[in-house]
């Protein structure tokens, strides 16, 4: 086993990489930490696509339902957990690798970010969230554009959370949030490997898999949310599904509209994700899938962990 050895697996929604990161970490002896800011809620299981009992028993799975839908969870937080599950699964003599596709939260682990330990002001928050609801996210974005530009350029005005967080930052402290934002990289060898499949085929992959989330009771599982008290206007009830399965509810679109949109939002979440897993970034390996990529990935993990062994 390599010492420090880290595999982070990227890439766009639907692309695979939950069935791919179980083969290797059985070959491998690896354990999973989640790189999904949504599998961190609990009761959010089929929208999330979170990993199933089976799954679990398969292989050990870290940072997932930590935390109720409506607690708050930052960027600090989840750094701390990620870096504690992985040094203790390099202290078992596993190997840890790091799956997901909210690329802050990678990002963030493996270049090392220096996040602004600013304390969340839940009522400057609520605000700043009501805010976007009124004037529409766009206005908020604009905001932020003039304090912080440089920010604004990396935050998608439709991520409102991210937006109101980097006001959050600016108004707390006086500075841009890009300006305290460092890098520091961590102890680990690090390989990035990326799963990229042709446009067409992934967003077919993306209406077969809203329609099987559909099928396992995903409505069903948005209504209990409901009904144990969870707002709409909560963070984790914004994600793709539980927003859309929502406006359903509250009987402003009907559920054929609702099951579009979702397929609809998951494409551009998709784009949104290319723009931090960037297919010219060579620091990642990128593999095409075409069939199965298990034997190319597992070459791949071979080399790397043979070069330091």
């Amino acid at each position: 086993m390599v010492s420090r050895a880290l595999i982070a697996i990227v890439g766009p929604t639907a692309v695979g990489k939950t069935e791919l990161a179980l083969r290797l970490c059985e070959e491998f002896g690896g354990e999973v930490i989640s790189a999904d800011s949504r599998q961190t809620y609990k009761g959010m299981d089929i929208g999330t696509a979170k990993p199933t009992v089976e799954e679990r028993r398969r292989v050990p799975h870290h940072l997932v339902d930590l935390i109720e839908p409506d607690e708050g969870f930052t960027l600090v937080q989840y750094q701390e957990k990620a870096y504690e599950a992985i040094d203790g699964v390099l202290s078992r003599g596993r190997l840890p690798f790091l799956v997901g596709g909210t690329g802050l939260y990678v990002k963030a682990l493996v270049e090392g970010f220096s996040v602004p330990r600013v304390k969340p002001n839940l009522a400057r928050r609520r605000a700043l969230m009501k805010e976007a609801r009124e004037r529409g996210a766009e206005a908020l974005h604009a905001r932020l554009k003039e304090v912080d530009p440089t920010a604004a350029a990396r935050i998608d005005p439709q991520n409102v959370q991210r937006v109101v967080r980097a006001l959050e930052v600016y108004e707390a402290t006086g500075q841009p949030i890009s300006r305290l934002q460092r890098k520091e990289p961590p102890p680990y060898r690090i390989l990035k490997m990326g799963l990229a499949m042709e446009r067409k085929r992934l967003y077919r992959r993306i209406d077969e898999r809203v329609d099987r989330m559909m099928g396992m009771g995903l409505l069903e599982e948005v209504k209990r949310l409901v009904e144990k008290g969870y707002g709409y206007h909560l963070p984790a009830m914004s994600g793709l599904g539980y927003k859309q399965l929502g406006l359903y509810l509250r009987g402003e679109v009907d559920l054929g509209e609702a099951v579009r949109m979702i397929k609809s939002e998951t494409r551009r979440f998709v784009r949104q994700q290319y723009g931090w897993f960037r297919l010219d970034d060579e620091t990642i390996k990128w593999i095409e899938v075409d069939g199965d990529p298990y034997a190319e990935a597992r070459a791949v993990v071979e080399v790397f962990l043979d070069a330091f062994a």
